[in-house]
């Protein structure tokens, strides 16, 4: 039996109407106070998406039975805006408590920091569910490293399905100073 996710960008239109203007708010707040936070907040969801899929695993802290992404060697001091995304869950769960993810939360805020420094825009599909799990070893061997030759990201990217282009798009996010 296969079970496939409805992805859909009216998803929290009735359970909670005022999410993304939540979330847009408080990234708002934050880039207004340090222009570079849209670049990380970018990182941040890429860095998420790269290892077990959007999922909101890169936000796990250790515990006794899970291995952080956040302690793997491409994620040392690389990313960052770990508070601004809890800022915005804790802004949403007042109004809105146990119905919007982190993961939705991460890939909202990463499009509103690009388009809120003249980047691009899109729509985002919502419904995704959190992560219980994180992958330390999947993070250490899939993010792409800074002193990887260009080959081996080039495959890196391509195993993810996105081209050239994409990874020189990401590379110039990731690496700008906004």
């Amino acid at each position: 039996m296969q079970c496939h996710a409805q992805l859909s960008s009216t998803f929290y239109d009735r359970t909670c109407p005022n999410a993304l203007t939540t979330i847009r708010t408080t990234i708002r707040q934050a880039i207004s106070s340090e222009r570079r936070m849209a670049a990380s907040l970018i990182r941040l969801h890429f860095h998420d998406c790269f290892v077990q899929g959007c999922d909101a695993s890169l936000l796990l802290d250790e515990t006794p039975t899970i291995v952080s992404e956040k302690t793997a060697l491409p994620n040392l001091g690389s990313v960052r805006g770990f508070g601004i995304i809890e800022d915005a869950k804790r802004e949403v769960e007042k109004t809105c408590p146990g119905v919007v993810s982190c993961a939705d939360i991460l890939a909202v805020a990463a499009r509103d920091a690009s388009s809120l420094v003249g980047g691009p825009s899109w729509t985002v599909k919502l419904g995704r569910r959190d992560s219980t799990t994180a992958s330390h070893t999947l993070a250490e061997t899939d993010l792409p490293g800074p002193f990887d030759p260009l080959s081996r990201l080039i495959s890196g990217f391509a195993n993810k399905g996105l081209s050239t282009r994409d990874m020189v798009a990401l590379s110039g996010k990731t690496r700008s100073n906004y």
